[in-house]
């Protein structure tokens, strides 16, 4: 037996059989969806484990653990949606959430998806992570010895750290997706996190550093030099900002470091790439397939098929295979990210990227990992070629009007450029600036591309699923800094 049918065995057992109910047995529903013409109609089944400690000062102040589980049951007629959800799995909830979902239908006589009881289950593109339950993976003694571990790491490192808190999730999800076409799709998805945020102070002056990673993976992934490595650069942000001075303002070329940076990619450009926001217009990239929307060498790839990462699934939350897709190419516009709906409204493939917080939510696109290529420029190259500049290793929080491109981001490491070198830390630098407009402004990348070290979190009409992101070191020439003038 392959992996994906031990899933799709394991799925079964959890969410149907204690229940009474096999797939064919879903057929009813479908039958009570499709009294009128449906064009798509697909049941999420969906059961959740989560488990979180916190560690402050050495003390265990919080824990929790939770289970959740229900199905969601979606119809689609046109360019409307019909949903509903329940946390009963019986089959009379299933048929009473089906007939809800079909009162907006169109009142023809004629059925639109084709209704089968045959049961194919759809291959996988790959299996890119194990299913292994993360929860179990170590005692909660062991948790907390790890959290313990974490917080001497980072206290040895400088006498001046004053405050340590360390934290630790896991997520253990077990999905089943039924279409009424009888494609059936199954997966078992681990997730684990590990933070490390330290308070410094000097002179009575105080900081904050924050470092953290994870990946679909169990606790296992967290190694002591991989616990060391959060600690040291925990500290290691904060002591820099112990000594940052105020950021200028003004607009200046600025230089994003490696990684994480990726995040400002992922808000100020990869939300216009979604597809919903295409198909209605509302995107600054809507209509501009084909075109130039990006400097030359500019490369943009959503890839959830990366082996272990973050953001990527074996299958996305409407059954369909992950992909690796090209969005921008040498800077001319390929393609947008697309879920079954989208991609049959605007007549084009769905891309794997039909993705939803949990059974009570629907799908939309939604990005995977996200990142740009590398380029041929040394990183230290890039920096020397800046006279008056900022460099910003490393970002906070941001937000993004898709509409325009328009973006707000804040730094928590940056430093000013002078004369082709790295000088002082700044503080409170924002950067300001047009996602496509900044595209056309990117001079020089680096051939250090890198992803983050999996903490990313996406937020999209409220609703939150975990992302990557990534790209080289990348200099954009105009951007506006928010800051104090020097």
């Amino acid at each position: 037996m392959t992996l994906h049918q031990d899933n799709f065995a394991l799925a079964q057992s959890v969410l149907l059989q204690p229940y009474g109910l096999t797939v064919s047995d879903l057929s009813r529903v479908f039958d009570e969806i499709n009294a009128y013409r449906a064009d798509d109609a697909d049941l999420y089944f969906q059961h959740t484990r989560a488990e979180g400690w916190s560690l402050e000062e050495g003390i265990v102040k919080a824990g929790s653990f939770s289970i959740d589980q229900g199905v969601g049951v979606r119809t689609v007629y046109g360019d409307k949606t019909a949903f509903a959800y329940s946390d009963n799995i019986h089959m009379e909830a299933l048929l009473d959430a089906a007939r809800v979902t079909r009162d907006i239908a169109p009142k023809a006589k004629t059925r639109g998806v084709k209704v089968t009881s045959q049961t194919i289950v759809a291959p996988y593109a790959s299996n890119l992570y194990s299913a292994r339950d993360p929860i179990n993976s170590l005692t909660s003694d062991q948790k907390v010895a790890l959290l313990e571990k974490l917080e001497k790491q980072a206290r040895a490192i400088d006498p001046r750290v004053t405050q340590v808190m360390a934290s630790l999730s896991a997520e253990y999800d077990v999905v089943l997706v039924v279409r009424a076409d009888g494609q059936v799709a199954a997966d078992v998805r681990p997730l684990v996190r590990v933070n490390c945020s330290v308070v410094v102070e000097q002179n009575g002056r105080r900081e904050q550093g924050f470092a953290g990673g994870g990946a679909r993976n169990d606790f296992n992934y967290f190694t002591d030099d991989l616990l060391a490595e959060y600690a040291a650069e925990s500290v290691r942000q904060a002591l820099v900002n112990l000594d940052a001075v105020a950021a200028p303002a003004g607009v200046l070329p600025v230089v994003l470091g490696p990684g994480w940076p990726g995040v400002l990619l992922h808000e100020a450009i990869g939300h216009g790439l979604e597809g919903d926001f295409n198909r209605k217009g509302s995107s600054a990239f809507a209509n501009k397939i084909g075109q130039r929307v990006a400097a030359k060498g500019v490369t943009v790839i959503d890839d959830g098929t990366i082996e272990g990462r973050r953001g990527s699934l074996n299958i996305d939350d409407e059954g369909h295979a992950s992909q690796r897709n090209v969005l921008i190419e040498d800077g001319i516009l390929k393609g947008y990210m697309q879920d079954a709906m989208n991609a049959r409204l605007m007549k084009v493939k769905q891309t794997g990227n039909g993705r939803r917080e949990s059974y009570a939510h629907l799908p939309m696109p939604r990005m995977t990992n996200t990142y740009m290529l590398g380029g041929k420029h040394d990183p230290a190259e890039i920096i020397a070629a800046v006279k008056h500049g900022i460099y910003a290793p490393n970002f906070g929080g941001g937000q993004v009007d898709i509409t325009n491109g328009k973006f707000v981001f804040s730094t928590t490491e940056a430093y000013l450029i002078e004369n082709g070198k790295i000088t002082r830390p700044i503080k409170g630098a924002t950067l300001i600036g047009n996602g496509p407009d900044a595209l056309t402004k990117i001079k020089m990348m680096g051939n250090d591309m890198a992803l983050d070290s999996g903490v990313g979190v996406c937020g999209k009409e409220g609703q939150s699923v975990p992302v990557g992101v990534g790209q080289p070191t990348l200099r954009i020439d105009g951007l506006t800094i928010g800051g104090a003038a020097l």
